[in-house]
């Protein structure tokens, strides 16, 4: 049965996903990428980039491999495919990912302004959705057929669904840094009262390694 997972999630000591004041030059905000240096050393990020090298088999290339295994479509906030806010001004920027972005499925993108899909090259579909989270869940799962839907983020977008119990299951990437400021991932967040508990838990130089699951 598929299920509707988030993988892959890097978590700062003090409990923020992203940094302040997100732009073309900080994705995900300022000093938001230290919350990902766990996964720019492994042989998938390399691969999915088109680069040799990196770390195999250790235990974050086995997370980084699993947050890319058995999806058949992603959600993704619209501040998750560029920095621009309101109504589009244009169809130029087409995200951060160049023309071959790393999904090769279809990509739906949560927003308030209407626009036409981009097809991309690899067989990702960025698909623009304006009906909330709910109807971007349904579009999501009947792409994906008997695979899973990932929700990509950004935080905002992780806690929505979260908030409404639409989530199976997540893989927090907790990373010893203290960002001080940004989105927090778990405000207005019970994990307990929404059913999960931590079902696995495995260490590394980098972060620990946290699967949360609904039981």
């Amino acid at each position: 049965m598929s299920k509707v997972r988030v993988a892959g999630f890097g978590v700062s000591l003090d409990g923020f996903s992203a940094g302040i004041e997100q732009s073309l030059h900080d994705p995900i905000g300022k000093r938001g990428m230290e919350i990902f240096q766990w996964f720019f050393h492994t042989k998938t990020y390399c691969t999915m980039h088109g680069r040799l090298g990196g770390t195999t088999g250790d235990v974050d290339d086995q997370f980084a491999e699993r947050a890319r295994e058995n999806f058949g479509a992603y959600i993704l906030g619209r501040n998750m495919f560029g920095p621009i806010r309101g109504p589009w001004p244009d169809d130029s920027w087409k995200g951060w990912w160049g023309v071959n972005p790393p999904f090769h499925v279809p990509v739906f993108i949560l927003t308030h302004h209407e626009r036409e899909p981009l097809v991309m090259e690899g067989g990702t579909t960025l698909i623009f959705v304006t009906g909330g989270i709910e109807e971007a869940l349904a579009l999501a799962k009947k792409a994906a057929g008997e695979k899973d839907v990932k929700i990509g983020g950004g935080v905002s977008t992780v806690r929505q669904f979260l908030q409404a119990g639409l989530i199976d299951s997540l893989h927090l990437a907790s990373v010893p840094v203290f960002l001080g400021q940004g989105e927090r991932l778990f405000d207005e967040v019970d994990m307990r009262a929404l059913g999960f508990s931590v079902t696995e838990r495995k260490f590394s130089e980098y972060a620990t390694h946290l699967t949360l699951e609904k039981v």
